[in-house]
């Protein structure tokens, strides 16, 4: 779980943390009820004797306020020592919950949370002092998105006749706490050869105002078809299943 800081002790500055990633660089996709995992690295020096330490993610002004992981796993921290220092390098899992975010808008994910979070380290000394540090490493929120109903057919379809291709394409809405059909998004449709196991995409076409998808394209071979939608900054990346179309 994310630390609190106590509040009897100014804060110290004989700690630094550096080389904070959160997710490998990556957003961190967040869709309605299912925990998400993410892993979490950085560095923290240090020239005291530390009880516990953290670094989490946070949203507004106060890191107490809203905090992004609701507990943390600590695979390892290696140790190097220079200069009087010891440096921990800390390899780490961060578990977000849209539904048990530990405070702050009512203990769940909002629609305005998918944006950038700022990051802050936490460390408790073993006298009792502490030190929290502010820190420039940044993590992207991002609603999920899905495509659903979609469609290939004919099926089994002639060879140089027209295939049409539907679906919609959804993402999550975190206040309603529901997906909400999209419109207006730029999908690609996309084909897998039989006996292949790369897509390419064939035709890009924009969502209709409910969110529905559709192309027409020549039956050429036998494949797979599927939509991908490659998200943008507030909404994660997403594929169809795809629809297999024997082609006689």
């Amino acid at each position: 779980m994310g630390l609190t800081a106590p509040n009897a002790h100014a804060a110290d500055s004989d700690i630094a943390f550096s080389n904070v990633v959160f997710n490998h660089g990556k957003p961190i996709v967040v869709g309605l009820s299912a925990e998400v995992e993410a892993p979490l690295t950085y560095t923290m020096k240090t020239d005291v004797t530390l009880d516990s330490w953290s670094v989490d993610a946070y949203r507004g002004t106060d890191p107490d306020s809203y905090t992004l992981a609701i507990s943390t796993t600590r695979w390892g921290c290696s140790r190097t020592s220079s200069g009087g220092y010891t440096y921990h390098h800390c390899d780490e899992t961060i578990e977000v919950d849209p539904d048990g975010m530990p405070v702050g808008n009512g203990g769940h994910l909002v629609n305005s949370d998918a944006t950038d979070w700022k990051s802050y380290g936490l460390a408790i000394k073993k006298n009792g002092g502490y030190d929290r540090d502010g820190l420039s490493a940044t993590v992207r929120l991002q609603r999920a998105s899905r495509i659903v109903k979609a469609n290939a057919s004919p099926e089994p379809a002639a060879k140089g006749s027209p295939i049409t291709v539907t679906g919609t394409v959804q993402r999550a809405n975190w206040s309603a706490h529901r997906y909400d059909n999209c419109g207006g998004r730029l999908v690609n449709l996309q084909f897998k050869p039989a006996g292949s196991t790369t897509y390419t995409t064939v035709k890009t076409v924009t969502a209709g105002s409910t969110g529905n998808l559709k192309a027409t394209v020549t039956a050429s071979q036998d494949g797979t078809w599927r939509w991908r939608y490659n998200g943008n900054a507030t909404t994660g990346a997403a594929d169809s299943a795809g629809d297999y179309v024997d082609v006689k």
